[in-house]
């Protein structure tokens, strides 16, 4: 369980005991009334603290998670580019082999075969 979440409901079983208390404690009306105006104010402040951590917990989660998208696009955009680069220099290669067999089949057509010498 995240604090933000044990902090807020620590909160709000605090302000429930509390009005809890105020509600079976024999006091005058306008003194209860007080008293609850009073937790019900606490509460909104203590609600708001919580909001505001929780707010800045999630605003630097988001900042790690994109700091670290940003690293895996870089490392993956450099590993493909050297992919890339790898690809096309094993494919010159292939190519100039293949050039390179061309011509040395041309040559080879290229020569007048022997004659052949019959015997009478």
């Amino acid at each position: 369980m995240s604090k933000a979440k044990v902090a807020l409901g620590a909160a709000f079983a605090a302000v429930t005991g509390f009005i809890t208390g105020v509600l079976v404690a024999p006091k005058s009306g306008k003194e209860t009334r007080a008293d609850l105006k009073k937790a019900a104010d606490d509460t909104k402040e203590k609600v708001t603290d919580e909001a505001k951590k929780a707010k800045e917990f999630t605003t630097a989660k988001v900042k790690e998670v994109q700091k670290k998208a940003e690293k895996v696009t870089k490392e993956a955009t450099k590993k493909g580019k050297e992919v890339a680069n790898d690809v096309a220099e094993k494919a010159e290669e292939l190519k100039e082999r293949v050039e390179q067999a061309v011509e040395g089949a041309k040559k080879g057509f290229d020569k007048k075969p022997a004659k052949k010498t019959t015997k009478k």
